[in-house]
């Protein structure tokens, strides 16, 4: 990914990891979830994921909720986050945490204490600012440090609802901010920059034809993360791109 600036968070490793197909992208990003949760849950007791709405993400869930994926995680001892959701009720078909909840959560029977979710329902500022307090609560050290966040990237460039032109693109202090995304005539709750950038490790998958124009912009172009918001997402930990081969068709190079 291009460099950026000095005062940016500079992640320790990049790794570009591109598989045949869209199922091989999901098994692989399965695997990455197992063995991050062994770890964590040895090192501190918990794994947290911080989790993301989309196709992709749905395939991945529904893999994870099946054998032998399944019994290998201690879901008692997951922590569920995410990384944004549309303000809509917990039962609308929009809603991640619905998606979410169908083919994952109450498959695996997670503990509902250890499901944290945006309240989509609530006023869009209000419900930010609550999701911001909790995750303050629920992390004992600032910035909250996720164990993986698990990130998408659409056509445009914009990764969770960090949407191009938007101001929490460039958001350094709160971990959570609401925006109206005129480009989906929707308002959506986001995690900003400033909490991303602290995760141990980003999980960012991509997948589809439709992908790799916007794909060898962002990796290959000039940097320009109001237009690319995806482009901020510079970890502390290791940042994966794990893509397709569709999607990543049109590389010509990798810069790291």
């Amino acid at each position: 990914m291009p460099a950026g600036s000095d005062s940016e968070t500079k992640a320790a490793q990049v790794v570009l990891d591109v598989r045949p197909t869209p199922a091989d992208v999901t098994a692989a990003a399965a695997a990455h979830i197992v063995d991050a949760a062994a770890v964590a849950v040895a090192a501190a007791g918990r794994f947290t994921i911080a989790l993301s709405g989309g196709s992709t993400p749905r395939a991945l869930y529904t893999l994870l909720a099946t054998t032998p994926y399944a019994s290998r995680i201690d879901w008692s001892r997951v922590h569920v986050f995410w990384g944004d959701e549309r303000c809509v009720p917990p039962d609308h078909p929009g809603s991640n945490y619905r998606m979410t909840r169908e083919v994952l959560l109450d498959p695996v029977k997670i503990p509902p204490a250890n499901v944290h979710r945006i309240h989509g329902e609530d006023e869009p500022h209000s419900a930010a600012a609550a999701y911001d307090g909790a995750l303050r609560q629920a992390f004992p050290v600032s910035p909250a440090q996720f164990d993986l966040m698990l990130l998408g990237m659409g056509d445009n460039g914009h990764t969770a609802s960090l949407f191009p032109g938007l101001t929490a693109v460039q958001e350094s202090a709160r971990w959570v901010v609401a925006e109206y995304v005129a480009e989906v005539s929707m308002w959506r709750v986001t995690l900003t920059p400033a909490i991303i950038n602290a995760a141990a490790h980003v999980l960012l998958l991509v997948a589809g034809a439709d992908k790799a124009p916007m794909l060898r912009r962002v990796l290959e172009g000039p940097r320009d993360p109001n237009a690319l918001p995806v482009q901020i997402v510079k970890p502390a930990g290791q940042l994966t791109w794990l893509v397709d081969a569709a999607a990543a068709s049109h590389l010509t190079r990798f810069r790291g």
